[in-house]
C-alpha cells in the first residue's frame, strides 16, 4: 500500500483552548509538513480545495507550487480540484506549470466538491454538478491529450480556434482520479474513463463507500479497461489521524478535540454519525489509537475496499509539534505493518505512471520492518487488481 498525506487546509481554532495559528503560519505549516513527509518516506501529499467555511485552501495551485519548489521526491496531488466550478482552460494551465515545476511528479484528483455553497460563489447552479464536472473533465483530458483542440459545449465558451494550452505537462497527461463520496456519479465517470477512484471513507459507515467503489469496479470492467490499472485510493475520517502508546490513550488524549469538533459542525445532509470519539474508532473510519490497531483497522477496510493509497490527515487544530510527531510515529510504526501486508504496484515499475517522474526513484513493496505483521489482521488483504507490467496504449484511458 502506498501512503498520502492530505491537508484541505482547514483554519479553526482548537476546540478547548481556543488557540488558533495566523493564516500565514497555517500555509506554512503545510509546506513544512510536506518537507517532513518526504522526509519520512510518505509517497505523496495533497492539498484540498474549498471556496467556503473555515478554510483557506481557495488556491491549491499556489500551495502545491510553493511544495513543489521545497520538496524533490513526493508525489504532489489535489485533494480534490473542484473541476465543476473551474475552467478547464486554466486547471490545464495552472497544473501542467505544476507538474513542470515537479518535474512529473502531480496527478489530479478531480470532483464536484463537498460544499453547496461554491456553486452561487461561482455562478453556477447547483443541480448542474454532475453535468458540469462531466464536460469540464471531458475538454480538460483534450487539452492535456491533444494539441489544437476545438471544441464547442454547455456550460463554457466554445473554443472556435485551435486552441494549444501551455505549458505542456512535463510527460504526457497526468494521472487523473475521482474523488467519490455521496453519489454514483463520480464512480460511473471514474469507471466510464478508465481512472482510479479516490473513495472519501470520511464520515459514513464503509458500506456507503463499498457501494460506489463496487459500481466503480463494474463500470471500469464493463467499458472494457484493463483492470491491471484499476487503482483504489481511500480517505480515513474526519477530524484527522492520531497515534498514541496505547488505544485508550489516544483516545483519552485526542477524544474531547474530536468529540468537540464534530459537535460544532452541523452541515444538514453531511454530518458524520459517529459523534463520539468510541464509536468513531469502533465503527467509524477515524484512524486514533495504538500503531498496532491502527494498522490492522486499515487493513480490515483494505478487505472491504481493495485500496491501493491510504491517504490521512493530520488534528491540525492541535500545536504543530504534536501533529509532526503523530506524522512521525504513522510513518515510523504504522505504514511497514501495512506495507508489509498490502503490496500494490501503484507507483512502482509495472504501473503505467510510475516511471513518469524525473529522479524519483521505484518504490519497493518490501516491508520497511523486517517480519513486521499485524497480529489478527489480514496478510492476504486482496489489491484492487491482478497488475501486470504493460505498455501504455496510445488512447488507453479515452472512454
Amino acid at each position: 500500500m502506498r501512503f498520502q498525506v492530505l491537508d484541505i487546509i482547514p483554519h479553526q481554532r482548537n476546540p478547548l483552548t481556543g488557540e488558533m495559528v495566523s493564516t500565514a503560519d497555517r500555509l506554512e505549516q503545510v509546506i513544512e509538513t510536506a518537507r517532513r513527509a518526504e522526509e519520512l518516506g510518505y509517497d505523496a501529499f495533497a492539498v484540498g480545495e474549498r471556496h467556503a467555511g473555515e478554510f483557506i485552501s481557495s488556491s491549491p495551485t499556489t500551495v502545491l507550487a510553493a511544495i513543489a519548489a521545497s520538496t524533490s521526491r513526493i508525489r504532489l496531488q489535489s485533494g480534490v480540484t473542484v473541476l465543476s466550478v473551474l475552467d478547464p482552460v486554466r486547471v490545464a494551465e495552472d497544473y501542467a506549470t505544476i507538474d513542470q515545476l515537479s518535474r512529473g511528479r502531480l496527478e489530479l484528483t478531480i470532483g464536484k466538491g463537498n460544499e453547496v455553497l461554491q456553486y452561487p460563489l461561482f455562478g453556477l447552479d447547483l443541480a448542474d454538478q454532475w453535468d458540469l464536472l462531466a464536460e469540464k473533465y471531458a475538454l480538460l483530458r483534450r487539452l492535456w491529450d491533444e494539441e489544437d483542440v476545438t471544441w464547442s459545449g454547455r456550460f463554457r465558451s466554445a473554443l472556435s480556434e485551435p486552441t494549444t494550452t501551455t505549458p505542456r505537462p512535463f510527460a504526457g497527461t497526468p494521472r487523473v482520479w475521482h474523488g467519490s463520496a455521496t453519489s454514483l456519479a463520480s464512480a460511473e465517470l471514474a469507471g466510464r474513463w478508465g481512472d482510479p477512484l479516490f473513495t472519501a471513507n470520511a464520515i459514513q459507515p464503509r458500506e456507503n463507500y463499498r457501494v460506489l467503489i463496487e459500481h466503480y469496479v463494474r463500470s471500469y470492467d464493463e467499458a472494457g479497461h484493463d483492470p491491471r490499472h484499476r487503482y483504489i485510493g481511500s480517505g480515513s475520517g474526519a477530524g484527522g489521524v492520531f497515534i498514541a502508546d496505547t488505544t485508550a490513550e489516544a483516545k483519552r488524549r485526542f477524544g474531547p478535540v474530536y468529540e468537540a469538533l464534530t459537535a460544532g459542525r452541523n452541515v444538514p445532509g453531511n454530518n458524520s454519525p459517529f459523534r463520539d470519539i468510541d464509536h468513531a474508532v469502533s465503527h467509524g473510519p477515524a484512524l486514533v489509537g495504538s500503531p498496532e490497531d491502527v494498522a490492522r483497522k486499515i487493513l480490515d477496510y483494505h478487505v472491504a475496499y481493495g485500496h491501493d493509497l491510504q491517504s490521512v490527515s493530520l488534528p491540525t487544530t492541535l500545536p504543530f509539534a504534536e501533529q509532526l510527531e503523530v506524522l512521525e510515529r504513522f510513518a515510523t510504526e504504522v505504514i511497514p505493518l501495512v506495507r508489509h501486508a498490502a503490496p500494490t504496484t501503484l507507483w512502482g515499475p509495472e504501473d503505467p505512471f510510475g516511471a513518469r517522474t524525473e529522479g524519483v526513484a521505484p518504490i519497493s513493496t518490501a516491508p520497511t520492518t523486517p517480519g513486521s505483521a499485524v497480529h489478527g489482521a489480514h496478510p492476504s488483504a486482496p489489491t484492487s487488481s491482478d497488475h501486470r507490467a504493460e505498455p501504455v496504449p496510445a488512447g488507453w484511458r479515452t472512454p
